[in-house]
């Protein structure tokens, strides 16, 4: 067993989105605790600048670095967009993003490899999920749609609401003229406005998120680098967010189920 594979896993996030990756994480690596960091003060990074991202990122995962962990999951659609391939020459650990697992499952799942990208404006100008499709399927139509006003709503908590559904109907209209049969999820906030999306796309569409695509990685990975824990984690995974501590505490009692999450603000 590697001396290093009780350290904890680091998750980083704009805010609460990666906590739909989390709680991938959490039910597939149970002898696992992670370290979790919502960068809620800056967020959302969708309209944010390339540099202002790799800047952000660099600085989230430092913070890991300093508490120490074995892996970091970058669990944030622009960040790994712009900032991964930057961050991983900087760190000894592996880290990881969401965009190429996502992409690898929606390429297995679409049988017409028409394949729409929901995503924040920042990533969907990227284009690194075009990039990473047509790696895979060379003949992959892909239409990215930007979501701008998505993560607010989860962002405020109000991705429950008739005012979610009012948002998600008008902003997925475009596709109406569109021919697709997969729908990614390119931001790690929009599984939580799920239920809405699929009331608004036409029936039998595959729903794609990365979380549990990105677990698969993870878990390989940790195989590979004989890193993986052994026994049945004895430390509770630890949450930190630059913003208010009692609203992330809120969401993730709704969205993890955990009673009692333990929640500080992190100072960069």
């Amino acid at each position: 067993m590697n001396e290093l594979s009780d350290l904890p896993i680091g998750i980083i996030d704009s805010g609460v989105g990666g906590l739909t990756v989390m709680d991938e994480l959490l039910s597939r690596m149970p002898n696992e605790h992670f370290l979790y960091i919502g960068d809620d003060a800056r967020c959302p990074y969708g309209n944010r600048s390339p540099e202002e991202v790799v800047k952000f990122t660099h600085e989230l995962i430092s913070a890991l670095n300093d508490f120490g962990v074995k892996m970091v999951v970058i669990a944030c659609n622009t960040a790994t967009a712009f900032a991964l391939e930057h961050v991983r020459s900087l760190f000894d650990f592996p880290i990881i993003g969401v965009i190429e697992p996502g992409a690898r499952t929606a390429v297995e799942k679409s049988k017409t490899k028409q394949i729409v990208v929901l995503g924040t404006s920042g990533t969907v100008k990227s284009q690194a999920y075009d990039q990473a499709i047509l790696a895979l399927a060379a003949d992959a139509s892909i239409h990215g749609l930007a979501c701008p006003e998505f993560v607010p709503i989860v962002e405020r908590g109000v991705y429950k609401l008739e005012e979610a559904d009012r948002v998600v109907g008008k902003t997925l209209a475009p596709l109406a003229s569109k021919t697709f049969d997969a729908v990614i999820l390119g931001c790690t906030h929009f599984p939580l406005l799920s239920h809405f999306i699929y009331k608004h796309l036409p029936a039998g569409i595959e729903l794609i998120t990365s979380g549990s695509a990105t677990a698969d990685t993870a878990i390989r990975i940790l195989d590979e680098l004989q890193l993986q824990r052994v026994a049945l984690a004895d430390q509770q995974s630890k949450f930190y967010t630059t913003g208010h501590p009692a609203h992330f505490e809120l969401i993730v009692k709704d969205w993890l189920h955990i009673e009692e999450p333990v929640v500080e603000k992190l100072v960069l």
